[in-house]
């Protein structure tokens, strides 16, 4: 008798994990057969070829992802697992992803340029760029006879219509779509007018979107200055140029969204704050009021008739003067918030900016100006100076007639007493030097 006996239980739960741990994910050719889809959403199918067939599920999460609906007889590529079902002891496949047979060769390209991409740290989280807080110049990089720029310009006009909007038109489809994008994405980084790009088109088949899965494209988007936002297809389809860019959005639209504040919510804002100082201004209004006839009251109790009637007139005044300061108050609180309605809605900050470029293009003139200056009184004072270093000179003395005699040592003669009767010593001129000999010394009598 055998030392280990196995329940059947035991048994197919031992080969299921032999067969998840030593064979784990597979790629996998075949026609579709026996397909089906119950209430939950799950695909129950077989993949066969001409002398064989097996089982294969697909949960709901992942077949969402499936840009086509499979039926009987279709050819399909699929990424799966390969498992056993131990209840029944059926072998079967769990499959990740399924493609059109066709599609096979671009899905193999795909992983192998993604899983170069990763190793180099291209899709590096804490390499990716912020999205600006408030953008005052978008950028679109897509075909500009496509439905997705109509979208995004769309979305942006009705959500915030003093956004800035360059187009770089490049094809978005074909052998020389993703040179163009390449160069659009540099072009746009060269040029800094704006504050961030949107990159994609609408979708398509595998195909249709293969221009954003080229690597240069990936490179481009990677090298980036400008943080890109990458929109290409649904949300269902995805991209080499998804995982590069700093930010995916699921459409070109969510993209728009993404970029442009909502001038409406901000205005709604606005209004509701307007509305609470007035009921604040209310409330002071009637506070103020409520304290003037307790004081008129006061003083109607605690003071002569004579001296109540000027109270009196002097709160009237009082209260006059106080309802036109809190309507003035009022209507100059409203007029600026209608002032900052009217700048909020027409962003006049490229204004203040042409002026601040002004007054910095005056100050450089300025600063030339004071530097030019400021040169040529150091160039006039060197040149003083280089005249009266020139002026005492021992060679301008020489110039005039007068030589310098020195000893054998070299050491300039001051006194007869510095040099020897029968010494050679050297007298030096202005073109020349004339050594003679010392015969004899005579001293001043």
């Amino acid at each position: 008798m055998a030392d280990n006996i196995y329940s059947v239980s035991q048994l197919n739960q031992s080969v299921r994990l032999m067969l998840e741990n030593q064979l784990g994910a597979v790629w996998l050719t075949g026609e579709i057969s026996n397909f089906s889809q119950p209430v939950s959403g799950h695909w129950y199918l077989s993949l066969k070829d001409e002398n064989a067939q097996v089982r294969c599920a697909m949960f709901r999460m992942k077949n969402l992802r499936v840009s086509f609906r499979p039926t009987n007889g279709m050819q399909v590529l699929v990424r799966a697992n390969v498992s056993l079902y131990e209840p029944r002891g059926d072998y079967q496949l769990i499959i990740e992803s399924m493609h059109l047979a066709g599609e096979g060769l671009l899905m193999q390209q795909f992983e192998a340029l993604k899983l170069k991409l990763a190793a180099e740290g291209l899709f590096a989280q804490h390499l990716k760029k912020n999205l600006p807080h408030f953008s005052k110049a978008v950028g679109i990089i897509t075909s500009k006879t496509g439905a997705a720029l109509q979208d995004i310009l769309h979305i942006l006009q009705r959500r915030d219509p003093s956004l800035k909007i360059i187009i770089y038109p490049t094809a978005v489809q074909g052998k020389d779509a993703a040179t163009d994008i390449a160069q659009m994405i540099e072009l746009a980084n060269q040029r800094q007018e704006v504050d961030v790009l949107i990159v994609g088109r609408g979708g398509g088949s595998l195909e249709d979107l293969w221009c954003f899965n080229e690597e240069m494209v990936a490179r481009a988007i990677f090298h980036s200055h400008l943080p890109v936002i990458s929109a290409v297809g649904h949300e269902t389809d995805v991209t080499i140029a998804d995982f590069v860019a700093d930010v995916r959005a699921p459409t070109p639209s969510a993209a728009a969204e993404l970029v442009s504040r909502n001038q409406t919510e901000l205005l709604q804002q606005l209004q509701y704050r307007r509305q609470r100082l007035e009921i604040a201004l209310d409330r002071l209004f009637a506070e103020k009021q409520q304290k003037l006839k307790h004081l008129s009251l006061r003083l109607h109790n605690q003071h002569p008739q004579a001296q109540l009637r000027i109270q009196q007139q002097l709160i009237t005044q009082l209260s006059h003067r106080l309802q036109q300061s809190l309507r003035h108050r009022w209507q100059k609180t409203a007029e600026n918030l209608t002032a900052l309605s009217m700048r909020l809605y027409k962003n006049p900050l490229p204004l203040r900016l042409q002026q601040y470029e002004q007054q910095l293009a005056q100050l450089k003139v300025r600063l030339n100006s004071h530097m030019n200056l400021t040169l040529s009184l150091q160039q006039k004072q060197l040149a003083h100076l280089c005249g009266k270093l020139d002026s005492l000179s021992p060679l301008k003395v020489l110039a005039r007639g007068y030589s310098i005699t020195q000893n054998q040592q070299n050491f300039t003669i001051r006194s007869i007493k510095d040099v020897n009767v029968g010494e050679h010593i050297k007298t030096r001129l202005t073109d020349g030097n004339i050594i003679s000999q010392v015969i004899r010394r005579e001293e001043k009598e």
